[in-house]
């Protein structure tokens, strides 16, 4: 997670100066996001899940006619296509994964989520290379991911570390002076 915590540091400046959200949707966002985690985590199953028997229906059926006619998917194509699907389902771990530490509004919980935003540029990244999705699913993969981010980054500060949660008179009885 090392790579991952200096990534977050140097995102975060560029996400600092930015307008704040409203204090009262800053803690709706932070009471709701682990339930949001969890119905994003059974959607993009359910879309892995679904994808996928797309996928290998499509390619017989694609492979086929790209013998006949010239055509059709690439290998490339093919393997962006189950990269893809691949992406979605770790990515669906990660949310279940969050689920729990945001509850109890640890930063292991965000960091989760962070990496699932990144997973997620990744994922738009990688359909560019799928036969005719192109740029415009790359750019609208930025723009969610800018928008992911910039959530993220605005209620950061709300998540305590295991460290920072336990104050100096959390002390055992026998440790005070």
């Amino acid at each position: 997670m090392g790579a991952l915590r200096n990534l977050e540091n140097q995102l975060a400046p560029l996400f600092k100066d930015l307008p704040e959200l409203p204090k009262g949707f800053k803690d709706a966002l932070v009471q709701y996001w682990p339930y949001i985690a969890l119905a994003l985590g059974v959607l993009q199953l359910l879309a892995a899940v679904g994808l996928f028997g797309l996928v290998t229906a499509a390619s017989a059926v694609i492979t086929y006619a790209g013998y006949v006619t010239g055509t059709g998917y690439t290998g490339l194509s093919l393997i962006a296509a189950y990269a893809g699907i691949a992406l979605l389902v770790v990515d669906a771990v990660i949310f279940f994964m969050a689920f729990s530490p945001l509850t109890k509004k640890l930063k292991r919980g965000w960091d989760l989520l962070f990496l699932s935003t990144i997973i997620n540029l990744v994922y738009g990244v990688s359909q560019v290379f799928i036969g005719y999705r192109g740029v415009g699913s790359l750019l609208s993969s930025l723009v969610g991911t800018a928008i992911g981010l910039y959530l993220l980054f605005q209620i950061r500060d709300r998540y305590a570390t295991k460290s920072t949660k336990k104050s100096s008179t959390d002390k055992p009885e026998a440790l005070k002076g």
